[in-house]
C-alpha cells in the first residue's frame, strides 16, 4: 500500500503511531509531501482508513465488532501503543473493548470471527481470537439455548441476536447442531484450534464428532484434491482426540472411502483404521467390502479387514468387551462367507 503524508497528516500520525514517530522523526528539515510504502498493510487501504479516522478523531472512534480485529491488527502493524505525543493506545482500546464480548449477538461474533480469519496471520493478537472462541463455544455449550435465534426477555449476561423468527427452533436434535451451518465459513486451521478448545472445555464429543463429519463432507465438495486431503487430515487427527464412545461406525467408514480416494499419508490413514476398527463391533457387512488397493490381484481388501480386527483387540479390557468381540466375530462370520 502506498501513502502519500503531506506535513499535517504527518503531525496527526507520529502522535498516535511511534513507528510513524521513528520514521517521521529522522528526517531533517520539513518535508511537505513524503510518500510511504507498506507491504501488507492489515486489511489494506480499509484497515489505513479506519486507523486514520481513529487518529483524526483523536481516538474517539466507535470500535464495534465488525472492525475490532481489523483496528487491532492496524494498531499492533504502526505500533500504536501510546508511547508518543498522544495518550491514546488503539492497542489497549481494542483490547478494552473486548471486555463486551459477553453482550454480543451471536451474529457479531461470527462476523468478528470471519474478519480475524480473513486477517491471519497478520493478527498479532492470539488473545483476542482466543477469546472470541471461548465466547462462541460458550454459546454453543449453554443447556439452555436451543438456538441464537431463541428471544429472551431476562438480562442475563448473555444477549441473543433475534434475527430469525421462533419457526426455526426445530426438534430436540437439531437444537444441538443449530451452529453446524454457521461454521462451515472457519477454514481448517481456525477449525483445528475451534475444535481443540472445545475438547479442553469438555464440549460434548459426541457433538462434537457430528460437527466434524458435517464439517467434512461439506467443504469436500466442490474442493481442490490438495484442500480435500489438508481437510481430511486435520478431522482424522481431531477426531483422535475424542472418547471411542462417541463415534460412530458408519461415519468413519464414509471418511475412509474419500481418505482412500485421496491417498492421504500413511500416518494418518493409520489413525483412521485404528478409530475404525476400535467401533468394529457396530459395523455391517456393507462397510468391510472394501476394495483391493489398486493393481491388486484380489477384489476385496481382506488386509484392511485384518488390521481393523488387530485394532479393535487392542481396545479390550472393558466390562462389554465379551460381549462386542461376540459381535464381531460374526461379523467376520458373514464376511467369509461373502469373500
Amino acid at each position: 500500500m502506498t501513502l502519500l503524508c503531506h506535513t499535517y497528516l504527518q503531525k496527526i500520525l507520529m502522535s498516535f503511531s511511534s513507528l510513524f514517530s521513528k520514521l517521521f522523526g529522522d528526517l531533517k528539515g520539513t518535508v511537505r509531501n513524503l510518500k510511504v510504502i507498506f507491504n501488507e498493510f492489515p486489511g489494506g487501504a480499509k484497515g489505513f482508513e479506519l486507523m486514520a479516522m481513529f487518529c483524526y478523531d483523536n481516538g474517539r472512534t466507535m470500535i464495534t465488532p465488525s472492525n475490532i480485529f481489523l483496528l487491532n491488527c492496524a494498531a499492533h502493524f504502526l505500533e500504536m501503543d501510546g508511547n508518543g505525543s498522544s495518550r491514546h493506545s488503539l492497542i489497549d482500546q481494542t483490547e478494552k473493548s473486548l471486555e463486551g464480548i459477553n453482550f454480543w449477538t451471536w451474529s457479531e461474533l461470527l462476523e468478528a470471527l470471519k474478519q480475524c480469519q480473513d486477517l491471519l496471520p497478520a493478527t498479532k493478537s492470539s488473545v483476542m481470537l482466543q477469546c472470541i472462541l471461548d465466547c462462541l463455544i460458550g454459546r454453543i455449550a449453554l443447556p439452555s439455548i436451543a438456538s441464537p435465534h431463541t428471544c429472551s426477555s431476562d438480562s442475563s449476561s448473555f444477549q441473543f441476536s433475534c434475527d430469525t423468527s421462533i419457526d426455526s427452533l426445530k426438534s430436540s436434535s437439531s437444537q444441538l447442531t443449530w451452529w453446524f451451518e454457521d461454521l462451515l465459513f472457519l477454514n481448517v486451521d481456525l477449525i483445528d484450534k475451534l475444535i481443540k478448545t472445545m475438547v479442553s472445555l469438555k464440549v460434548n464429543h459426541a457433538t462434537i464428532y457430528k460437527f466434524l463429519f458435517y464439517y467434512h463432507k461439506s467443504r469436500c465438495i466442490g474442493a481442490a484434491t490438495a484442500e480435500k486431503c489438508k481437510i481430511t487430515e486435520v478431522v482424522i487427527n481431531l477426531i483422535s482426540l475424542l472418547d471411542r464412545s462417541s463415534l460412530s461406525c458408519k461415519g468413519l467408514f464414509e471418511i475412509y472411502r474419500v481418505a482412500l480416494g485421496l491417498r492421504i499419508s500413511k500416518f494418518y490413514r493409520n489413525n483412521l483404521e485404528s478409530l475404525m476398527g476400535s467401533q468394529l463391533d457396530q459395523a455391517t457387512i456393507d462397510y468391510l467390502l472394501a476394495p483391493s488397493p489398486h493393481r491388486r490381484a484380489y477384489y476385496y481388501d481382506v488386509n484392511l479387514v485384518l488390521r481393523l480386527v488387530q485394532a479393535f483387540l487392542l481396545e479390550g479390557g472393558s466390562l462389554s468387551f465379551t460381549s462386542r468381540l461376540k459381535k464381531v466375530t460374526n461379523l467376520l462370520d458373514s464376511y467369509l462367507v461373502e469373500v
